[in-house]
């Protein structure tokens, strides 16, 4: 047997034992990683099973999760935003969250941060995608850092694509000591040529 039939029947073997996992663990190994909602479809697709098949499953964790089901309440809830499944804190939890994160959080960000948050300060309403764009690199763990700061926030859903559209928060006005992001420095004097920077209706 040749390097690629051994590895394609690897491939197919793992696929198929994947398959055989119960569908909600399945479901919740993808919600458990996916930074936006992910839509029923493309759910079913990553979990290799129909689509009732996974809204029916789904159904039943938001029940689990809300302790309906045999077990207690969790400490995050399952939500449908904008088209898509995500996994969420709870809202009466947020102080908890808030608190823990206040106390671990490093005192400085880093320099790849500092301009994620440029960006999404000058841009808001934007989202994760466009920020990667502007930046040229994957912004995933910048961003989440910056929410688990309390300087971004998630301001709304698409309701076509479901992607998070993000915004900063008041703590960042603090932070810079301004009152409104109308405070903040013109982009343009900074780029070669305003043709280059930010479109026209950019905050100035």
């Amino acid at each position: 047997m040749t390097d690629d039939m051994t590895e394609e029947h690897l491939t197919a073997d793992t696929a198929e034992a994947s398959v055989e996992l119960p569908l909600a663990e399945r479901i919740e190994a993808i919600l458990f990683i996916v930074d936006e909602p992910i839509g029923l479809v493309a759910l079913a697709a990553a979990v290799g099973s129909p689509v009732p098949a996974v809204r029916q499953t789904l159904e039943t964790l938001v029940e689990d999760y809300d302790g309906r089901g045999a077990g207690p309440r969790r400490g995050f809830e399952l939500r449908e935003v904008g088209g898509g499944w995500r996994l969420y804190v709870r809202e009466d939890l947020d102080p908890v969250v808030a608190d823990f994160v206040g106390g671990q959080a490093p005192a400085r960000l880093s320099q790849a941060a500092l301009e994620t948050l440029a960006v999404i300060a000058y841009k808001q309403p934007v989202t994760r995608s466009q920020v990667a764009s502007i930046r040229a690199v994957n912004v995933d763990s910048v961003v989440r850092t910056l929410l688990a700061r309390g300087l971004i926030t998630e301001l709304f859903a698409d309701s076509e694509t479901g992607a998070i559209n993000y915004g900063t928060t008041d703590a960042l006005l603090q932070h810079l000591g301004i009152n409104s992001l109308d405070e903040l420095p013109p982009i343009s004097p900074l780029l070669d040529d305003g043709a280059d920077g930010f479109d026209e209706g950019t905050i100035r």
